[in-house]
């Protein structure tokens, strides 16, 4: 969210690169919380993957969700709106008592971006440098926009949220936002972040997960073999595509299949609204630490981690404070923008159909940033996660879901006398991020690797 609003802002050119990002870290943390109500409203794009995404709406599982949860409009023009962010667009540091409207739309970003990014150790490093410049004299003395962000990042993230917000996700029904977060990954992905929390953020429910036990049957456990399945099948759509005789084993039925399999499990979790607050709140968090590395912003400058892009930025943190990086963040920090699109695609039901789905894979004229950005995507992946879906399995691969029942029924010859073959499982991946926070350890490289 936060990066849409620097697209909005206006920055004089002496502030260079990072000037979108240096005046939204200027707005008062009071400004962007108003903000935030208003964008829970206005955010109502996907992000773009294929002509079809242009100004579609995001499927949250409910067309009232937004309204409901709304503040009360005014009864009549000469009222005035409940608590205005006053965002002035054109001189942050001054208030013009009006609701803050800009000229693009509002992206919605996919909480799978909130996940991707959440692995890469993005929140866990800049909570200890606003722990470290709240408590002592261990890093260097901030700049003037460096305090800002500080202030506005302890404000708007590491606190409860101010009483009837939208971003309000946090009381004792759920104490603890780092567990809340890994409860709404869990449930909608069947993953969670592979790194500890920090000892000293630690509450009840982390050491024994018991938080898991409140998911109920409520998990998409089979979320990533059927996503792996997906990239694999496309990634044979590219070696076929290529082919000038022989068979071609790409189906493009089974695809859509697959797509259609992915969309029924999100859809379920979606369901009368469930989770479109809480994925609001995440994506708006992990957003404004992406725009906080995105560029050399002043806190970045203030730590001396000035690099070429967000994941040596971030490594370069995390060894100023005494931890460690995800050793794959380039590909997180890249893989986050494009798979939100694609998962807001897949669960608008773009890709439910043969005809629609082989646009992933051919080469059809107007498809061709598709195809580029589902090459991208699986090279992305594989090299992040370990998940060899560009190699051909040496038998076929089950299709995804298949009761245990009828696995145990097929291999049994299933009454007919015939031995079936053994299915193919998916072995367990590297972890995206390394284990807890260790320290000091070098910079990673633009492709990850230290």
């Amino acid at each position: 969210m936060f990066r849409n609003l620097a697209r909005l802002i206006t920055a004089p050119p002496e502030l260079g690169p990072s000037g979108p990002a240096i005046q939204v870290f200027r707005v008062h943390p009071f400004q962007l919380s108003r903000w935030l109500e208003e964008a829970w409203v206005s955010a109502r794009t996907v992000p773009e993957f294929g002509v079809r995404t242009v100004n579609a709406l995001p499927f949250l599982g409910s067309d009232q969700i937004v309204d409901i949860l709304d503040l009360p409009a005014p009864s009549a023009a000469t009222v005035a709106p409940p608590f205005p962010s006053g965002i002035n667009p054109a001189d942050v540091g001054t208030f013009n008592g009006q609701v803050f409207s800009g000229t693009l739309p509002l992206i919605w970003d996919h909480l799978i971006y909130a996940y991707l990014l959440e692995c890469t150790g993005v929140v866990e490093v800049m909570a200890e440098v606003v722990r470290r410049f709240a408590v002592g004299e261990t890093l260097n003395t901030l700049s003037a926009d460096g305090t800002r962000w500080v202030r506005a990042t302890e404000e708007l993230f590491l606190r409860e949220p101010p009483l009837f917000a939208i971003s309000g996700i946090v009381s004792e029904a759920r104490p603890d936002l780092r567990v809340t977060r890994r409860n709404n990954y869990w449930r909608m992905f069947g993953m969670e972040p592979p790194h500890q929390v920090p000892a000293r953020y630690r509450k009840f429910g982390h050491a024994d997960q018991s938080w898991r036990a409140d998911t109920g049957e409520g998990v998409n456990s089979g979320f990533r073999e059927k996503w792996t399945e997906l990239l694999r099948q496309v990634w044979l759509g590219f070696e076929n595509a290529r082919n000038g005789i022989g068979p071609n084993a790409t189906d493009r039925e089974y695809v859509a299949f697959l797509c259609q399999s992915l969309r029924d499990m999100m859809t379920m979790r979606r369901r009368g609204g469930q989770l479109a607050r809480e994925e609001f709140v995440h994506v708006t968090t992990l957003s404004w630490f992406h725009l906080t590395l995105d560029s050399d912003t002043p806190i970045v400058a203030d730590l001396k981690a000035e690099a070429t892009n967000p994941a040596d930025r971030l490594a370069k943190i995390a060894e100023r404070v005494g931890m460690s990086a995800a050793p794959r963040s380039y590909e997180l920090f890249e893989l986050a923008d494009l798979m939100s699109a694609l998962l807001r695609a897949i669960e608008l039901g773009l890709f439910d159909r043969g005809e629609d789905a082989e646009t992933l894979f051919l080469d059809i004229a107007g498809n061709e940033g598709v195809r580029r950005d589902m090459n991208r995507i699986i090279d992305l992946w594989q090299s992040a996660t370990g998940d060899r879906v560009k190699d051909r399995p040496n038998q076929p691969v089950r299709v995804p879901g298949l009761p245990t029942a009828a696995r145990a029924s097929s291999a049994a010859g299933g009454g007919t006398g015939r031995q079936v073959a053994p299915a193919a499982t998916l072995n367990p991946a590297p972890p995206m991020m390394s284990a807890p926070p260790v320290p000091a350890v070098s910079s990673a490289s633009r492709n990850g690797n230290h």
